[in-house]
């Protein structure tokens, strides 16, 4: 499988992803926990099937020590025991923020309220803003196919 363009050298794609990455460096320096910007990552990666950001984010969240248990249970974090009550409210916004389309008003006041005991105004903007920041990566990566499988961790960060 071939990316369809060439997003990495080619000049306006790399004047876009300049901004979009400059949006994911704020989230990545705010205080939401490491452990759960990457568990958003993958989850709302594995919901849009963005190969490329599914390899990235856990072989990035490997490297930094995440368990190959918790990794090979994010898409089923509902019925596993091993994510903090506060990883799964965000795993649960995370599936409501990506899946719009998929209810009508969007992200429920049950998510919202649940992710809001866990996480204070400042993490909460960080939480909003991964979801949209991965989102947009997945659907960059979806719509060129960019393939998936050669991601080293740390390649681009």
């Amino acid at each position: 499988m071939e990316a369809r363009l060439d997003f990495f050298t080619n000049p306006l794609a790399a004047k876009v992803m300049k901004h979009v990455n400059s949006a994911g460096k704020a989230v990545a320096d705010s205080g939401l926990p490491d452990a759960t910007q990457e568990l958003v990552k993958i989850r709302a990666s594995q919901i849009n099937g963005c190969g490329f950001c599914t390899d990235m984010h856990t072989k990035d969240a490997a490297a930094a020590g995440e368990t190959s248990v918790r990794l090979n249970l994010v898409a089923a974090w509902r019925d596993a025991t091993v994510f903090t009550e506060a990883e799964r409210a965000a795993l649960e916004l995370t599936e409501q923020g990506t899946r719009l389309a998929d209810a009508a008003g969007g992200v429920s006041d049950e998510a919202w309220a649940n992710a809001a005991k866990h996480y204070d105004e400042e993490q909460l903007v960080a939480l909003i803003s991964l979801i949209a920041v991965i989102n947009a990566y997945n659907r960059v990566n979806v719509i060129n196919r960019q393939p998936a499988g050669d991601y080293r961790p740390g390649q681009f960060g």
